[in-house]
């Protein structure tokens, strides 16, 4: 008995379903609009053929919904309805409210027999519709207490729906100018976001910016295509752009939404693995273009939708994972997209009639576009206080380190100006005490100049006494076997002076000859001359260490002297001698050059400066293997001389790079380091009238390039 009833039941309300959609729609009330999707009946014609005289004989089925959704076909869809005009207004008008639909024909069938047919779609030129409305706008003639029977034929090649209105015109427009005014604040916000960033970028040249303009354009361009506002002002005449805008619009949308990413999230540095994702992002989207441009829709569309669920999905992964390695902007972005997507969830659930058509779920995506498009704006925004903190953060130490002489300036400056405020008269003794400022303010700097000279010869104090040391032991350690054989050369010329005529001469010349045997005459010789050649050896190298030491010194030529580089490169590698470590390989490139004039002992401190850091960077390296050191000199077309110096240490980045030759700025631990050896090996290329330039690359190394003229000129001078 039960499952009678429920049998029963059940027929009854297929029954009433049935009978509602084959009853007319019955128009009361001119002053609303009715939707009438839930009285259509649907047929699907999979052979694509069928003409409306074929269609009248097939059996159609009721849509049971308030908006029918014909999903992503390929087939031509029917809609069959009737309408009965209770109203003492003849004409009515009938809207269909999905603007992307290819072709859309209404066929109304005439009382005399026949039908009259309205042909619309994206495939017609706009100009042909009889309203200039996005939507497709029906007129209708129905004298009072008439029904008239209607059919639609619907061919779309993506996503469609049938949201179906039937009013007068003054409600139609009323609806109309609402919606219009609605998008148009969309379009607003839209517009006012890529401006304000395209104004934002040309003030910062932070691409970030522009990449963000392109991903608004888009979005805006988005919407403004689903719901036919591209086809009705940007290109009204363009049929093909206009039944394919739907699917390259959104394809570029994602393809500027995963570069803006990349950019925003830095996704680069902070997630490698990410910057890859995103990647593939962009290349699925630029597949999704190739049966988009084959015109297969049905493919593309579906391309496309999985692509950018895919998308989504992704994009929101790589934001969490870049959040956790605590970067605030990600967080942004997060809040931004996850409104995005809950936007996009409600249009989805919304074309699949698992949400009522209303205006919540009308306005969601231009809501929650434009909600994401503020949202990242400000986070871009915020961007400029991350950079102001930057800058502020790399100006702290070369402020904290010149507070002390700027408050000694802003305070001589002060009393300055009180007493010229004050005694005009002592105008001259003012002058004397501000001179005698500048004095002390220039002796501090030569003392910090000399200071850096004193800590690069400190450096070299152990290898120079090293270096000698070896000789000077070498023949220290030759003097005590030399004495020994002069005493045995001494003994046997003592034997020889005993010679005389009152002895056996013969018994001792055989005496002197058994001495000789004892202590080996002919090794003593060998001996001496192996023993004086030692010494000799280690004479010669202790001065060539000492010419070395005076080469590099100069102490003799203050003034402008012509001299060779290559002899200031060599003692200076001479007096680094023992600083090298084993596996460092000297390369000395050199080329031809004249002599150049020059300050040669200061010029030797340049190169001593560089190549010191330059073996102190190959130290600095946590692999170790054979590492180089090349030095490479030039001659130029121009009269200048080239010096590179190269090493395989462990290089700078460029945040390092472009404050190396900063005074005080250094890379070294506390006390290991003043940061003034760059700064002065600067100052001393500058006074040369010359240059220097550095390359350098993390875990590769860094080269040096220095160009001097071959003669300073003469009103040029050098001041210590």
């Amino acid at each position: 008995m039960p499952i009678r009833f429920f049998v029963l039941v059940f027929l009854g309300l297929l029954w009433s379903q049935y009978s509602k959609a084959g009853e007319p729609v019955v128009f009361r009330d001119s002053s609303k609009l009715m939707q009438i999707g839930a009285s259509l009946e649907l047929y699907s014609d999979s052979s694509n053929k069928l003409t409306i005289n074929d269609i009248i004989k097939q059996r159609f089925l009721p849509s049971g919904q308030e908006v029918p959704n014909l999903q992503i076909s390929a087939f031509t869809n029917w809609a069959k309805f009737s309408i009965k005009n209770e109203t003492d207004v003849n004409r009515l008008l009938l809207e269909v409210e999905y603007p992307t639909i290819d072709e859309i024909t209404l066929y109304e069938a005439l009382p005399g027999g026949g039908y009259k047919t309205v042909a619309l779609g994206q495939l017609k030129p706009f100009k042909e519709r009889p309203y200039n409305h996005q939507n497709y706008i029906f007129p209708l003639e129905i004298p009072k207490g008439e029904t008239r029977e209607f059919y639609f034929e619907v061919r779309a090649g993506e996503q469609a729906q049938l949201p179906v209105y039937l009013g007068v015109e003054t409600t139609m427009n009323f609806k109309n100018t609402e919606r219009n005014f609605i998008f148009g604040l969309y379009i607003g916000i839209i517009l006012v976001m890529a401006l304000y960033n395209l104004f934002i970028y040309i003030s910062i040249r932070d691409t970030s910016y522009l990449y963000y303009v392109g991903y608004i354009i888009c979005v805006g361009l988005t919407q403004a295509s689903q719901q036919g506002y591209t086809f009705r002002f940007l290109w009204p005449n363009n049929t093909w752009f206009a039944t394919h805008d739907t699917l390259l619009i959104p394809i570029f949308n994602g393809i500027t939404a995963a570069i803006f990413i990349q950019s925003f999230l830095h996704t680069r540095e902070k997630y490698k693995v990410g910057h890859t994702i995103l990647t593939a992002v962009v290349v699925a989207y630029l597949l999704c273009l190739i049966p988009t441009f084959l015109d297969q829709h049905l493919i593309a569309n579906m391309m496309t939708q999985m692509t950018a669920m895919s998308a989504s999905l992704l994009a929101i992964f790589v934001g969490i994972k870049v959040s956790l390695k605590g970067f605030i902007p990600a967080r942004y972005f997060l809040v931004a997209w996850g409104i995005f997507l809950t936007s996009v969830v409600v249009f989805v659930m919304r074309n699949f009639n698992v949400l009522p058509y209303n205006d919540f779920t009308y306005y969601a995506l231009q809501v929650g576009s434009a909600a994401e498009v503020t949202l990242l704006s400000f986070a871009l925004a915020n961007k400029i206080n991350i950079y102001r903190k930057e800058k502020e953060e790399s100006q702290a130490m070369a402020l904290l380190v010149s507070q002390e002489n700027e408050q000694l300036v802003r305070e001589q400056n002060i009393i300055l100006e009180a007493k010229v405020q004050e005694r005009t008269e002592e105008l001259q003794t003012s002058n004397k005490e501000l001179n005698k400022v500048l004095t002390n303010l220039k002796e501090a700097q030569t003392q910090l100049v000399e200071s850096e000279k004193m800590a690069s010869l400190g450096q070299l104090t152990a290898g120079i006494a090293h270096e000698i040391n070896n000789p000077i032991n070498f023949v220290t350690s030759n003097i005590k076997p030399l004495k020994l054989d002069f005493e045995d050369l001494k003994g046997l010329l003592k034997k020889y002076e005993e010679l005389g005529p009152n002895g056996n001469i013969e018994e001792q010349l055989k005496e002197i000859d058994r001495y000789k045997q004892q202590i080996d005459i002919e090794y003593v010789h060998t001996e001496i001359d192996s023993l004086i050649k030692g010494i000799e050896d280690g004479a010669n190298r202790t001065a060539e260490i000492v010419k070395g030491l005076r080469t590099f010194s100069r102490l003799d030529e203050s003034d402008l002297k012509s001299v060779d580089i290559h002899e200031g490169i060599n003692s200076t590698l001479v007096l680094l001698r023992n600083t090298m470590p084993k596996n460092v390989t000297v390369i000395q490139d050199f080329g031809e050059l004249p002599k150049i004039e020059c300050y040669a002992g200061k010029l030797n401190q340049v190169f001593l400066n560089i190549i010191n850091n330059a073996l102190n960077a190959i130290k600095m390296k946590p692999v170790q293997g054979d590492e180089k050191l090349t030095i490479t000199t030039r001659l130029m077309e121009n009269k200048q001389v080239s010096i590179g110096i190269r090493d395989t240490g462990i290089g700078m980045t460029d945040k390092v790079k472009e404050r190396i030759f900063e005074p005080f700025f250094t890379t070294k631990d506390v006390g290991e380091g003043t940061g003034l050896g760059l700064s002065i090996v600067f100052s001393i290329i500058e006074k040369h009238q010359g240059k220097i330039l550095v390359e350098s690359t993390p875990g590769i190394g860094t080269e040096f390039i220095i160009y001097l003229p071959q003669n300073v000129p003469s009103t040029q001078s050098y001041m210590s």
